[in-house]
């Protein structure tokens, strides 16, 4: 089967593959905008989690093809490759409609019922509520959906287990992972989620495409033609050749501009407060179900269908992308202090207001002190040495200084209000504070 697609051009998918794409679980993924309430503002913004997971396995094949290009005749090692190109594909598949702000109103671990070899460790809070990736690893590993999965596990040799042991990295099993000695496992894991994923690789491309913006541009052929494989003590981690240092750094500015110029839009931003505020006031007209193949019709058009029918006023307020007035928003600590005096004030009157918050790091896996969180795979630097088949490695964060520079969170916080329902004394006081008087 071949796909057109508007951001890579023909996807080839494997016939075996076929059942997977068609099942309803992944079905569903057509129904879910990419970037939720963001078509509100950027009207192009309507693409699909359906099409991005597809084109995240087609990056992850390009990838796969690259740092194994001398071992695709070996068998254990096609097997990797398509436990791989499933683990892309399929990461998105438990994604709630609309947005994130959606799994507040999920179940619990234990509600869910998400086999305990699942569980990132058997000692796992089941109280906790669930997020979206449980309810990736529940479809993967205990529902309908297996059934879709025979004719690649016939073919490949491969389980479901493993696909989801990628996802949330971490595996009991590394034999799987392990052909020839080496084990893979911390490589592919990198490729499925790190500062250098190809889920990341895709949405930049994809979604700036969509939006009609160019901020997330960067050169995805080079990084791809320079990843290598670091192996150390028969560990593989996912490496990149220096001379790709320079193009990474445009990759890492490249999404944190997406953030600060799409992801962050207050439009966007506020709509999904107020959808965390319908939650809150109407704590009985939509919860996501524990029962995972209920899960398959709550899409963005049933949350929508749920929201048009709702007396709530911020259901409607939704639906008419109706947000209150935004009225200050900070970018540094000065701007926040006097934001906090903003909010007191409108506490103190009792108006009712919106604070948003939105924040971001250049990569999650780099502390403020650039050191890198020793729980996660560490990205190398890989050089070749000179008259020499030895390779030389260095952990990303010193071959380049971005990490350092953006360690800390960058925060854009928003105060919105019904400005026009205030009354003179009130639109003063906060014209004041607003202006620092």
């Amino acid at each position: 089967m071949e796909i057109r697609d508007p951001v890579h051009g023909s996807i080839h998918i494997l016939k075996e593959e076929i059942p997977i794409i068609r099942a309803d679980f992944f079905q569903r993924l057509r129904n879910i905008k990419q970037l939720g309430f963001s078509e509100y503002v950027f009207p192009g913004a309507t693409h699909t989690r359906f099409i991005h997971s597809i084109g995240v396995m087609h990056i992850g094949t390009q990838a796969f093809d690259r740092l194994f290009r001398d071992k695709l005749d070996n068998k254990d090692i096609l097997r990797l490759k398509e436990t791989f190109k499933l683990a892309c594909l399929l990461h998105d598949i438990g994604h709630a409609p609309l947005s994130h702000s959606t799994e507040s109103v999920m179940p619990t671990i234990k509600e869910l019922d998400i086999p305990k070899q699942f569980l990132a460790n058997e000692n796992a809070d089941l109280s906790r509520q669930a997020t979206h990736e449980d309810y990736t690893i529940k479809a993967i590993a205990d529902s309908s959906f297996a059934d879709s999965f025979l004719l690649v596990e016939k073919k490949f040799g491969l389980e479901r287990k493993y696909i989801a042991d990628l996802i949330h990295g971490q595996t009991n099993e590394p034999e799987y992972f392990t052909v020839n000695g080496i084990n893979y496992f911390g490589l592919l894991h990198q490729l499925v989620s790190s500062e250098l994923d190809c889920d990341r690789m895709d949405y930049l491309l994809r979604d700036s495409y969509f939006c009609g913006v160019s901020y997330g541009s960067y050169d995805l052929d080079w990084l791809l033609d320079n990843l290598q494989p670091a192996i150390i003590d028969n560990q593989a981690s996912l490496g990149i050749s220096e001379r790709a240092v320079v193009t990474f750094d445009d990759f890492l500015l490249s999404r944190y501009h997406m953030f600060v110029m799409v992801y962050f839009h207050y439009r966007a931003v506020c709509l999904e407060q107020l959808l965390m505020n319908y939650f809150q006031t109407a704590p009985n007209e939509y919860k996501i179900p524990a029962c995972i193949e209920e899960y398959i019709e709550h899409d963005d058009h049933f949350l929508m269908k749920v929201l048009r029918n709702s007396d709530n006023k911020y259901a409607k307020a939704i639906i008419k992308n109706k947000i209150p007035d935004k009225i200050y928003e900070s970018f540094n600590q000065n701007q926040h202090a006097r934001l906090s005096d903003i909010r007191d004030y409108l506490n103190k009157e009792g108006i009712e207001f919106i604070h948003s918050s939105s924040t971001g790091r250049l990569s999650k896996y780099y502390t403020s002190d650039s050191s890198y969180n020793k729980s996660q795979y560490t990205m190398k630097v890989v050089r070749n040495l000179h008259n020499s088949m030895k390779k030389e490695y260095s952990d990303i964060n010193k071959a380049t200084d971005l990490f350092h520079k953006f360690s800390n969170s960058h925060a854009v916080n928003r105060l919105h209000c019904n400005y026009d329902e205030l009354n003179d004394d009130q639109k003063r006081e906060l014209i004041r504070l607003i202006n620092n008087n």
